[in-house]
C-alpha cells in the first residue's frame, strides 16, 4: 500500500508534452531558441545575407547531405559567411516550409529536429530533414550549425 501511495505522489497532474507534435507556446525557451531558426529560414526566403548572418555564428556551418548521381552519399560543409554569399533570388518565390520540429534543450545547447521541403514558384524542388545545433550566449540563442538531407524524389508542398 505504501508503494502504491509513493507512485501516487510521484505522477505529475498535467499529461506531458510529446516532442515533436506541436510548435512551443510563445515565450517558452523552446519559442526562445526557435527565434534564429525562424529568422534564418526568413532569411532564406528573402535572400537576405546579412539576416542569415545575424542568426547564426560566424564559426560554425552549415553541411548538405545527399545521394550522388553516381548512388554515393556526397557532403559538402560550408562556413555561414561563404553560404551567405551564394544567397541569391530564385526564378521565382523561393519558400522552406519547416515541419513540426523536435526540440531538445540542455542548459545553454539546444538541437531542433524538423523535416523541410524548398518550393520555387509554388513548385517542391527538395526536401529532406534540418539539424539545428543552437547555442546560448550574452547575445541569447544563435544558430552554431545546420546539417541537413537534401533530395528531390517524393516532395510535396
Amino acid at each position: 500500500m505504501m508503494i502504491l501511495l509513493m507512485l501516487l505522489l510521484q505522477t505529475t497532474p498535467v499529461a506531458p508534452i510529446v516532442k515533436g507534435t506541436a510548435l512551443p507556446p510563445p515565450g517558452s525557451e523552446e519559442a526562445q531558441v526557435m527565434a534564429p531558426v525562424a529568422a534564418l529560414l526568413r532569411a532564406i526566403e528573402t535572400s537576405d545575407r546579412a539576416a542569415a548572418l545575424a542568426a547564426t555564428l560566424p564559426e560554425g556551418t552549415i553541411t548538405v547531405t545527399r545521394i550522388g548521381p553516381d548512388g554515393a552519399p556526397q557532403r559538402r560543409t560550408l562556413r555561414w559567411a561563404d553560404w551567405a554569399a551564394q544567397l541569391t533570388p530564385e526564378q521565382g518565390p523561393v519558400a522552406e516550409k519547416q515541419g513540426t520540429p523536435a526540440i531538445e534543450i540542455d542548459d545553454h545547447a539546444a538541437m531542433v529536429w524538423a523535416p523541410y521541403t524548398v518550393t520555387v514558384a509554388g513548385k517542391p524542388v527538395q526536401c529532406g530533414y534540418n539539424l539545428f545545433d543552437v547555442v546560448r550566449g550574452a547575445a541569447g540563442w544563435k544558430i552554431l550549425n545546420v546539417t541537413y538531407s537534401a533530395r528531390t524524389e517524393g516532395c510535396t508542398s
